[in-house]
């Protein structure tokens, strides 16, 4: 699994020249604890890219990238995770967290017409922001502790394979 992260994620060289990031001051980029590749660090990514994702404001990158250096877990893989959130994705992710968040709050979901201008936003987000934040936090919190266990046991899983395989070829 660590062979196939380190081909999929940038080198951390690229990530400290990134113009997103060039606002943060140099030391934090230098900590190696936000690049290593540990069962850690790898799921605390995961978790920090999909926790940010499920945000209902922009900047996912900027969010994911504040989280993976606050919690000192893997910059490149929070970015990576956070990615899901793209404009094919983010109309039913948050639709489902608006129904998750009115669920909650037994509230009635009512038709929801998107108006991308500043009247809508005034008006018509005046309407859904209870549910919408509520629904986010909750669909945010439950992807990240699903990602960070499930890379947990991935890790746990390729590890114990290893050992073994390493059994079997001293046993022979």
């Amino acid at each position: 699994m660590r062979n196939l992260l380190k081909r999929i994620i940038p080198h951390p060289h690229t990530v400290r020249e990134h113009r997103h990031l060039r606002f943060l001051p140099r030391d934090i980029l230098h900590d190696p604890d936000i690049f290593h590749l540990t069962r850690r660090s790898t799921a605390g990514g995961v978790a920090a890219g999909l926790f940010a994702a499920f945000i209902p404001f922009p900047g996912h990158f900027l969010y994911a990238a504040l989280l993976a250096i606050f919690f000192r877990v893997n910059l490149p893989l929070a970015f990576l995770c956070s990615l899901i959130t793209n404009p094919l994705t983010i109309p039913p992710f948050f639709y489902l967290a608006y129904r998750v968040g009115a669920l909650i709050l037994a509230m009635p979901p009512h038709p929801v017409e998107f108006e991308l201008s500043l009247a809508w936003f005034r008006n018509g987000f005046l309407d859904i922001w209870e549910p919408l934040l509520l629904g986010s936090l909750i669909c945010a919190t439950v992807s990240a502790l699903i990602g960070y266990f499930g890379v947990r046991l991935i890790w746990w899983l390729s590890v114990s394979r290893r050992w073994e395989k390493r059994r079997r070829e001293r046993r022979r």
